[in-house]
């Protein structure tokens, strides 16, 4: 028997499909994996053995009785932990959840049962997802598993690395500001901001709402487009989901950019960016131009507005999102002798340093007197930034850019500097703002031997471009690499 830890998650699921293997020795395979290297890399808060195996079991019947087993069969997934699973711990990382348990599954985990996925466990985030690097996890950081004296990314940190340490072929995290695209970068896998909307964010523990998309993590663009194909699709639990259906990216991957238009973002190339990203940037640049692309550059002025924006718009909506935790309904409480003093105390000890800097934050933005100063003129900011996209895709089908300025930077190189660590995201942000999917695809290394992802950004709901232009440049750095 192959060991299923090397095989793409496609591989995976024809081989049980086919019977040439059982979801239960594949489920039993990642396990094995985990205990050889989880200790080291810390990519979960917590590993299911018991609910995998008994999942497995169930499959395997229902393909022994003739049942359809659906295209993720017998497929190991892990689960970033601000997604709710029945009865399973959540935690978003954070003291104040430690020990609830939600009574419900979020759709897209209720989607990959359905399809025949095996939720094996929840992977480890900055607290309440707030963060780039997975060190402002109450629960301890997690390490990149091309080297361990690097961050994996945040805030996804422990999905991006499950995937690239071979400890499930797929994974599933969230993005406000690049938090999948930025740890995909970091780790060397695929990761997918979609469209908002397209995505059900039904039991997504909320960070900031016009913001929040859930996404999948993969090692290859196949794997990627079946796992969202999976997830995506109007759900009636959740009242911003887009009402069309699923839509269809796998059957379209082969149909190359011959034609396409791609515009290379000016602003997103220059100071700050170090020279080996670029140069990957470029190179993708090249590979689509050599498969029948027109590539040039072009300017999208107001995303070098989109960090400033940002870090009003985000913060306001968290410090709404998290009033909740009070020590009543959910999780820690910490008792004292009147409600209010409960209420202190329980948020005081049960909130990590980064949270409660952007509850602040939020606070102020939306305090009466400078809310206008400040949380209005951000949403203004919003607004150049789409008006400024839809001005660009007007002449590009596609636009291309870093996903980050940087390769994965050591720990605790940026945790003194709150606004270093926030520029992390400088590349990715901008399409968070204006609701439009993205996506970082592997394109060699830096300098330091360590993975760069280049990002494709595209037009609302234009995920099936996206992932055309993605398997190109899949396609390119596999004959790069074999040359």
């Amino acid at each position: 028997m192959s060991d299923a830890t090397v095989l793409s998650a496609l591989e995976v699921a024809r081989s049980v499909r086919a019977g040439e293997r059982t979801a239960v020795e594949v489920v039993q395979q990642h396990l094995e994996a985990i205990a050889g290297r989880e200790g080291d890399i810390h990519a979960f808060n917590a590993v299911h053995d018991r609910d995998a195996h008994l999942a497995a079991e169930h499959l395997d019947r229902r393909i022994a009785d003739g049942g359809d087993p659906g295209p993720l069969a017998g497929v190991p997934v892990a689960l970033k932990d601000n997604l709710c699973t029945r009865g399973l711990p959540t935690t978003c990382s954070s003291r104040i959840l430690e020990g609830w348990r939600p009574p419900y599954d979020a759709t897209v985990v209720e989607r990959l049962a359905a399809a025949g996925a095996i939720a094996i466990g929840k992977t480890n985030l900055d607290e309440f997802a707030m963060g780039s690097s997975t060190e402002n996890s109450a629960f301890g950081p997690t390490r990149n598993p091309h080297d361990l004296s690097r961050v994996p990314g945040g805030s996804s940190g422990g999905s991006a690395a499950a995937v690239a340490a071979g400890f499930a072929p797929l994974a599933l995290g969230s993005d406000t500001g690049g938090s999948i695209r930025q740890p995909a970068s970091f780790c060397g896998v695929v990761g997918v901001k979609p469209t908002y909307g397209l995505v059900s964010r039904y039991g997504l523990i909320a960070f900031a709402s016009s913001l929040d998309q859930i996404g999948p993590f993969a090692p290859t663009v196949a794997d990627a487009a079946t796992l969202l194909e999976v997830i995506a699709g109007h759900d009636p639990m959740d009242s911003t989901s887009i009402d069309q259906p699923s839509p269809e990216l796998v059957r379209h991957l082969g149909e190359g950019v011959d034609g396409l238009r791609v515009g290379v973002v000016r602003e997103l190339m220059g100071e700050g960016i170090e020279p080996d990203v670029r140069a990957r940037v470029t190179a993708a640049a090249e590979a689509l131009a050599a498969a029948g692309a027109t590539v040039e550059e072009t300017s999208v002025p107001a995303v070098s507005l989109g960090v400033s924006a940002y870090y009003l718009i985000a913060p306001a909506e968290a410090s709404s999102n998290l009033a909740r935790y009070d020590g009543v309904r959910y999780g820690l409480r910490v008792d004292a002798p009147t409600t209010p003093a409960m209420n202190l105390a329980t948020r005081t000890a049960g909130f990590g340093d980064e949270v409660k800097r952007r509850i602040m934050l939020g606070t102020f933005a939306l305090s009466a007197g400078y809310y206008d100063a400040y949380y209005g003129k951000a949403q203004q900011v919003r607004t150049l930034i789409i008006r400024d996209f839809t001005a660009a895709y007007d002449s590009f089908d596609l636009l291309l850019a870093p996903t980050t300025p940087s390769t994965a930077f050591p720990f605790g190189a940026k945790t003194d500097d709150p606004l270093a660590m926030y520029l992390s995201d400088v590349c990715t942000i901008p399409s968070n703002l204006s609701g439009d999917p993205a996506m970082s695809v592997p394109f060699g290394s830096g300098a330091d031997g360590l993975p760069v992802g280049v990002q494709l950004l595209a037009p609302a709901l234009q995920e099936v471009t996206m992932f055309r232009a993605a398997a190109v440049l899949e396609d390119a750095m596999a004959g790069e690499v074999g040359a």
